[in-house]
């Protein structure tokens, strides 16, 4: 049987250094997607992740995620990837696009700037796909039945609106939390693959995929290694994801934004 291929989820790539571990530097990014294009590897689309033939046509495949839709991705990471004919998936806080990130705890001295809508069509017009992270990226197993549709229609909704209908299909889970109620009313709301932390199910709406932090600075990913390195980063980050809820505590407390 073939494997699914396994998914990369980067958030911030260069820019100002952060108090938190999700910035990666652009170096890095750079010397890891150039390796692995040297190497064989290649990127797929949501479209040929979600087709079962795709591992079997081509083993060597990844998919390659963004969480957020931070605004120097334009900068630091599309071109690398453009150059590579990599491609990559986005998935943004629709409720955020053209703001800054207020919606977060200050990890950065000012705060980030997310992509605007206009550059979100300009790259996908150039191949690369969008889905969504939410609206207001809240944690949404802490959400009543209506706040969690609402929200995730709205981001549905807008996704669409703006990008058409492939938009629609994909939504990673703000933080990876995810019941088994969140993904029955994702389904009812219309997505049709959802992203969770390091330990998905590996079904539609539960796959896994390995957050690269800081410390994943080898030219490989530990999220697509298969030795004994590979298996204690996804072990590590998934303790590091784990610590997120201490961010989803300070944004409950301090109210909406």
């Amino acid at each position: 049987m073939p494997v699914t291929p396994p998914v990369l989820c980067y958030h911030r790539v260069g820019g100002p250094p952060e108090l938190g571990v999700t910035r990666v530097s652009r170096a890095v990014f750079e010397r890891q997607m150039t390796a692995l294009a040297r190497d064989g590897w290649r990127t797929v689309s949501l479209a040929e992740f979600a087709d079962p033939r795709t591992a079997r046509r081509a083993p060597r495949t990844f998919l390659l995620t963004f969480d957020d839709g931070y605004a120097n991705l334009a900068d630091h990471a599309y071109p690398i990837l453009e150059h590579l004919d990599f491609t990559a998936t986005t998935f943004l806080i629709t409720d955020f696009v053209g703001r800054t990130n207020t919606w977060d705890a200050r990890y950065t001295w000012s705060r980030l700037e997310h992509l605007r809508w206009d550059a979100v069509e300009r790259w996908q017009a150039r191949g690369f796909d969008f889905g969504s992270h939410g609206a207001a990226h809240q944690r949404l197993t802490w959400l009543s039945d209506s706040a969690v549709l609402s929200d995730l229609r709205r981001s549905r909704g807008a996704l669409i609106d703006r990008l058409g209908p492939a938009a629609g299909m994909a939504l990673a889970y703000p933080f990876g939390a995810v019941d088994a109620r969140i993904i029955r009313l994702a389904t009812q709301i219309g997505y049709g693959l959802g992203f969770g932390g390091v330990r998905g199910t590996g079904t539609l709406l539960h796959r896994a995929r390995v957050p690269v932090y800081l410390w994943d600075v080898g030219s490989v990913p530990l999220g697509l290694r298969r030795d004994r390195f590979g298996a204690l980063g996804r072990l590590v980050a998934h303790a590091a994801n784990r610590c997120a809820i201490g961010t989803s505590i300070i944004n409950r407390v301090r109210g909406p934004r």
